[in-house]
């Protein structure tokens, strides 16, 4: 009998995890949110560290003070634009935990009925595919996690990698695991854990190497999703309501945003994920184009943003980059004061992962009413002077319109080509994460700045403020 103060505080505990979703919806509410969830985990550890009379309690606090304090150092040094990284990486050591979870229970299970000298008869058949399944698709988050890592990180390359038996062997792969577990039910087994487990790991290599470009944060999102799924499947294996209900929130959340991300790169979640074995996945990577474009300095950019009107601010990954959100935020205060009227057009997927220019932006101090949703502002562009563009590329990209062999083809993208003039501050003329060309750098009404986003921007505000 589970007592009655561990069910009110598990309760407690899921009503932190449900109100962090909430306020992890918008900007202005996200940082409590956070904090919240966090309080909820917190609590969990804790009420489960006093419910029962634990083992081993000092390698447990030990693993608790140094996972601790990997946490806080990680919180502090890694950069914004390296966010979508740790996250992946969270996510993947999320869903190693519940894998290997799964798997000592197994383990313990069938050495207790070795060393009783009876059968596994008694053992619910729907635990034991709740255990093949957390193997399964923990694994699976794991491996497919450090995949999409080391293509954010450039740890090897962002495009597509295949090979002519790829469908083969994923395909195979999937067969195999799900004919073991099969076997596990009907014949539980350890060494049949331990290979499920393998092929997960094979499985989430498999599954993320053609994915490239662009996509990749989708899949990050995906596999969220997984590791939700597979902790869920664990908190029944467990007998752990919590835990149950903290991984159907992750698994919902993260497959309601895979959703939305797939919906705004405007291409199903099969073609993100297949698309490079028929040429339609993003392709990453690209070349350095060499045609010419028109340039200007920051003066003259400064002159056509003092006098104009109506100005919209594109973000994008470069902008992180060059951490260049706090002198921006004083160039459009500065633009303010002169009466030009300035939003953010915020592309759903712009950076590296939803929300991302979001929080940098809010992380410069930018008012929320500023920021503006693609769907919110895109009819604004047609009655804008200028676009300032700034580290941004794909979510602009013309391409996406008007060229049907193109991978980001359909993909909902910013307007900002309605515009009166644009200008696009960019290091070089690299592609974008996407790896194709942007036509609208070739525009007659497109403006180049290059170099670096902040010192340019220092340059900008400058140059602003002396008009």
């Amino acid at each position: 009998m589970i007592p009655t103060w561990v069910q009110l505080g598990y309760l407690l505990a899921a009503a932190c995890f449900i109100i962090a979703l909430k306020g992890l919806s918008g900007p202005g509410t996200a940082r409590r949110g956070n904090l919240i969830g966090a309080f909820g985990a917190a609590l969990a550890c804790v009420i489960v560290f006093f419910e029962r009379d634990l083992d081993h309690q000092l390698p447990i606090l030990a693993a608790i003070a140094v996972g601790s304090a990997a946490g806080v150092v990680g919180a502090q040094r890694v950069q914004m634009t390296q966010m979508p990284q740790l996250v992946a990486l969270f996510n993947g050591v999320g869903g190693a935990a519940a894998a290997l979870v799964a798997g000592l229970e197994l383990s313990e299970l069938v050495e207790a009925a070795e060393l009783a000298g009876g059968g596994l008869g008694d053992v619910p058949e729907f635990d034991l595919a709740a255990t093949a399944f957390t193997i399964l698709v923990g694994a699976v988050s794991f491996s497919g996690s450090l995949v999409t890592f080391a293509k954010l990180q450039e740890l090897m390359t962002t495009r597509p990698v295949t090979f002519p038996g790829l469908p083969v062997a994923f395909g195979g792969s999937i067969i195999a695991a799900g004919a073991l577990s099969v076997l596990l039910v009907l014949e539980p087994a350890t060494w049949a854990g331990v290979v499920i487990g393998v092929l997960g790991l094979a499985l989430g290599v498999l599954l993320v190497l053609p994915v490239g470009g662009a996509d990749v944060p989708i899949v990050i999102s995906l596999l969220n999703a997984f590791t939700g799924l597979a902790v869920a499947a664990g908190g029944y294996v467990l007998g752990n309501t919590l835990l149950l209900v903290a991984g159907t929130l992750v698994g919902a959340s993260g497959t309601l945003l895979t959703r939305l991300m797939a919906a705004a790169m405007g291409r199903s979640l099969a073609n993100t994920l297949f698309g490079a074995l028929k040429g339609g996945s993003t392709l990453g990577g690209g070349e350095v184009s060499d045609r010419p474009v028109r340039s200007a300095g920051p003066t003259d950019v400064a002159i056509l943003l003092g006098y104009a009107q109506r100005v919209i601010v594109v973000p994008g990954y470069g902008l992180a980059v060059a951490q260049a959100q706090h002198t921006l935020r004083e160039l459009v205060d500065v633009l303010g004061e002169r009466g030009v009227q300035v939003d953010y057009a915020i592309h759903p997927v712009a950076g590296r992962m939803p929300g991302h220019m979001n929080v940098l932006l809010a992380e410069a101090q930018v008012p929320y009413e500023q920021l503006k949703e693609m769907d919110e502002i895109n009819d604004e562009f047609k009655r804008t002077d200028v676009v300032l563009v700034v580290g941004a590329n794909d979510v602009v990209n013309p391409a996406a319109r008007s060229s049907p062999g193109a991978p980001i083809y359909g993909m909902p993208i910013l307007h900002a080509d309605q515009a009166e003039q644009v200008i696009f501050m960019k290091r070089s003329m690299r592609p974008g994460f996407a790896g194709i060309e942007n036509e609208l750098l070739f525009d007659g009404r497109t403006t180049l700045l290059f170099g670096d986003a902040k010192e340019n921007m220092s340059k900008l505000l400058n140059a602003v403020k002396s008009l």
